[in-house]
């Protein structure tokens, strides 16, 4: 039977509005030109839509303009430290304090520079503007007379280049941090004014501790009546739920908690019409899996050692239960280099390296909401069950629990919408 010419076109456009909204979950800052170009046409073609969709769910304003668009997407939860910005280059290395710092400075020179620069009166700017004596109290200083601060500042240029705000003309980053070059940029005045994500100019808060600063950066508007209030409640739990890899309910308030309980299907069903993820409830919280295994920069599992070394350790602690020094992680990864050694790279099986590999696999697990670190060592969370094997208790809020066979060996890692570097930078 032909299927009729309306629900084609109807499931082709529902296709698209997918395609385009998991996109921008990938990747908040879009170029028309680039990698993305395809999945920008289809974001400019559904603007309207999405930009209802992500302004009435999670408060994320989506900008659409011929050159770019920004989906202004701020995080669930302030609090998470464990999705840095990282650099553009192989090695993938998290941004440090000083490169964040250096970001800023960067993004404020180029917002008074003009439409090219090189990277060398870039960095003069920087000296210039870290000489603020707020930085030198907090004990941050730049000369660009070292070749690590080179490296640093040449890293967020890479992550600026990575986002579109600046495009290279001449030269190479490696020429500069040696010192026998220079580079030219033309710079994206509109990507770059589109870049800062926050709710308020970072200029216009007077608080001087960070967190109070983070908080007012952040904070809601008054919120004077029940469907505001309910309002801003939806939308906190849509980002968490749509931003973190699980969403527990002891992490939520006795508002937060009511709310969800009441709404719980609403608000999952909302999230899966728009990018097709799909609710895992259990008893302590809710992870929104993604079917097509791309809506994360996390993987679990992954190839390769680390890959390897990180579920072994994932399974031996599901069974553990309790708390776990680091002590006692790294005895378990020399007992199994024994077992599993010939799998494994050379580097990973020399003596010495168990601290390493163990702090790796930690720093997975923790952003995966597997495991929380204590003051001693780790502790498991509940969802680190799904890689126990044996038996695992399955239900959900309200309901008596179930138990039910569980598949040894065969884990999935909850998969929910990250950025892959959480957002463009947030200055």
């Amino acid at each position: 039977m032909t299927t009729p010419l309306g629900e084609v076109l109807d499931g082709r456009r529902t296709a698209e509005v997918h395609k385009a909204a998991r996109t921008l979950l990938k990747e908040p800052l879009l170029l028309a030109q680039g990698p993305h170009a395809d999945e920008f046409r289809l974001v400019r073609q559904h603007a309207t839509e999405l930009r209802d969709w992500f302004d009435r769910n999670t408060g994320w304003s989506l900008r659409v303009d011929p050159e770019a668009a920004r989906l202004a997407r701020t995080p669930g939860t302030v609090a998470d430290p464990t999705h840095p910005a990282r650099e553009a280059s192989r090695g993938r290395a998290a941004f440090t304090r000083r490169r964040y710092v250096l970001l800023c400075l960067a993004l404020a020179a180029l917002e008074r520079g003009e439409a090219q620069i090189a990277l060398g009166r870039l960095a003069e700017q920087v000296v210039l503007d870290a000489a603020d004596p707020h930085l030198a109290a907090a004990g941050v200083e730049f000369t660009m007379e070292r070749r690590d601060e080179r490296l640093d500042l040449a890293a967020v240029v890479r992550l600026l280049l990575r986002h579109g705000v600046l495009r290279r003309v001449a030269g190479e980053e490696e020429a500069y941090v040696s010192g026998s070059g220079d580079v030219l940029y033309d710079v994206r005045r509109r990507v770059l004014a589109g870049l800062l994500a926050a709710r308020r100019g970072p200029s216009t808060i007077t608080a001087e501790d960070f967190e109070d600063r983070l908080a007012e950066l952040t904070a809601e508007s008054a919120l004077d009546s029940d469907e505001l209030r309910f309002r801003a409640i939806r939308q906190r739990l849509t980002r968490r739920l749509l931003d973190d890899p699980v969403l527990y309910y002891e992490e939520l308030t006795d508002e937060e908690l009511a709310y969800l309980t009441r709404q719980r299907a609403f608000l999952t069903a909302r999230i899966t019409e728009l990018t097709g993820l799909v609710p895992e409830v259990r008893a302590e919280g809710i992870a929104m899996v993604d079917p097509h295994d791309d809506l994360t920069d996390v993987r679990m599992p992954e190839q390769g050692t680390h890959g390897h070394i990180t579920l072994l350790l994932a399974e031996r602690l599901a069974a553990m239960g309790g708390e776990v020094s680091r002590a006692d992680l790294e005895r378990t990864v020399s007992e199994l280099a024994a077992e599993h050694g010939a799998f494994w790279s050379k580097s990973a099986k020399q003596p010495g390296a168990e601290a390493e590999l163990v702090g790796r696999a930690l720093e997975r697990l923790t952003a995966l909401g597997l495991v929380a670190a204590t003051p001693n060592g780790v502790v498991p969370l509940p969802a680190l069950a799904r890689y126990a094997v044996g038996e695992t208790v399955v239900t959900e809020p309200g309901r008596a629990s179930s138990r039910t066979p569980r598949a040894p060996r065969t884990p999935r890692a909850p998969r929910t919408p990250r950025a892959p570097e959480r957002k463009a930078p947030q200055s």
